[in-house]
């Protein structure tokens, strides 16, 4: 069977798209920047400080999933954060085209990850598809340059695609994850006015859509991994604490609350826009998990209370 090489396979989405892959019958390898005793799958190494990997990754890979990536949500961002975010995105990428290069590999398949920050933090009714240009905030510019390194592979004969991905739903981590503690401890609220559009994808669905990156030939280019179910963000939170039976509160938290809390960063909490499924439901996307209340309670039903 082929083998598929993850970055971040260690990594919430990775950890789910590597068991996914392996029922499926493929071999997974790993390349990281840290080694984990415990992983069940081969695990190759990385070290951006010295721009230095392990090559024999490459050799062995008939596709490459890039997911890695310093979490956006999980601090502040300083100046030094930013850089971080975005070298563990791009510099990961430049290593491995440079090994594909210069072994004159000859891969199926180069899939990467994005986000839908690709289209900016702003509020805005439009309905944004994938031949919107990036905006010019922080987030346009990371998903920009982190799509840009993806061309590379495209620009070398290699079917490339790229998954611009919503909030992820997951029991294991994620904004989902810091809002049910706040809900279940009856402090359910939206952020700022709620009138923001939050999409979300479930990470089923999301490593659904990895999977028929590589396996159907006919996907290439950029796809809005997001489900279909518009919410804004007071929907989204009102409909989680209706399924876990807790009180939602009027007003929200206001927005000079979420900046004092987190700085620059919400921005990305309280502004978000609708975003179109329509061009990966239009390649033969079967979704899972359309609606939101349904995905939620799945992943609450997983979850440790």
């Amino acid at each position: 069977m082929a083998t598929v090489l993850l970055t971040g396979g260690n990594g919430l989405i990775g950890r789910h798209l590597c068991r996914r892959l392996q029922d499926r019958g493929y071999d997974v390898i790993i390349l990281s920047r840290s080694k984990n005793k415990r992983s069940a799958v081969p695990v190759y190494a990385l070290n951006l400080e010295k721009m230095e990997m392990d090559t024999v990754s490459v050799a062995r890979a008939d596709y490459i999933v890039h997911l890695a990536g310093a979490g956006i949500g999980e601090k502040r961002w300083t100046t030094r954060r930013k850089q971080e975010i975005m070298d563990s995105r791009i510099k990961t990428a430049q290593l491995i085209h440079k090994a594909v290069r210069e072994q004159k590999k000859v891969l199926r398949a180069f899939v990467s990850a994005s986000a839908i920050g690709y289209y900016g933090m702003v509020t805005s009714d439009k309905i944004y598809t994938e031949t919107d240009p990036p905006a010019d905030d922080f987030l346009g510019e990371v998903c920009k340059k982190w799509e840009q390194a993806a061309d590379r592979f495209q620009e070398s004969g290699i079917r490339t695609v790229v998954l611009r991905s919503g909030v992820v739903l997951a029991k294991e981590g994620g904004i989902l994850a810091r809002l049910m503690k706040f809900v279940r401890a009856g402090l359910g609220s939206s952020l700022g006015n709620g009138r923001q559009y939050m999409p979300w994808i479930h990470v089923e669905d999301l490593c659904g859509m990895f999977i028929k990156a590589i396996e159907d030939s006919r996907m290439e280019g950029p796809y809005n991994a997001v489900a279909p179910d518009d919410r804004t963000n007071g929907e989204f939170t009102r409909t989680l604490a209706r399924i876990l039976e807790k009180p939602f509160w009027l007003p929200g938290i206001p927005a000079w609350v979420m900046r004092l809390l987190f700085g620059a960063m919400s921005g990305m909490l309280l502004k978000g826009s609708r975003v179109s499924a329509e061009k990966i439901k239009q390649a033969g996307y079967s979704f899972a998990f359309p609606a939101l209340e349904d995905a939620l309670k799945d992943v609450i039903r997983k979850a440790p209370a």
